[in-house]
């Protein structure tokens, strides 16, 4: 079975740094743009951050483009999203995707999608 799987979320300080993971199990990420979401309690779904099979092309939302940073290592089949100076407004429950069909981004892009990893930025 296809799956995409997040990992890397958690509690973290404001000012503080995660680096989440995206890994695909039972199918292969080549020619797969890799896409992050996020979304809070009661708030829909924001695009915040995407990147190319190539790895040429990459997006990133004006919220986070200052402070996060997409990549991916297609040698092992996964994509990450490092998160720098991190802020309360940042607390979201962290989702990636894979969309086949080129560099194309919205915030319903995606042929697989993982479950999801919690980041929650507090004092």
């Amino acid at each position: 079975q296809p799956q995409l799987v997040e990992s890397g979320g958690g509690l973290v300080q404001p000012g503080g740094s995660l680096m989440l993971s995206c890994t695909a199990a039972g199918f292969s990420l080549e020619y797969f743009t890799i896409v992050w979401f996020r979304q809070a309690p009661g708030k829909e779904r924001e695009l915040i951050a995407a990147i190319s099979w190539s790895r040429r092309k990459t997006y990133s939302s004006d919220s986070v483009k200052a402070r996060f940073t997409i990549s991916r290592d297609n040698a092992k089949n996964t994509g990450y999203l490092q998160m720098n100076a991190l802020k309360p407004e940042d607390t979201a429950v962290y989702t990636c995707a894979a969309d086949p069909d080129g560099f194309v981004y919205s915030t319903n892009s995606g042929r697989f999608w993982g479950q999801g990893t919690q980041v929650t930025v507090s004092s």
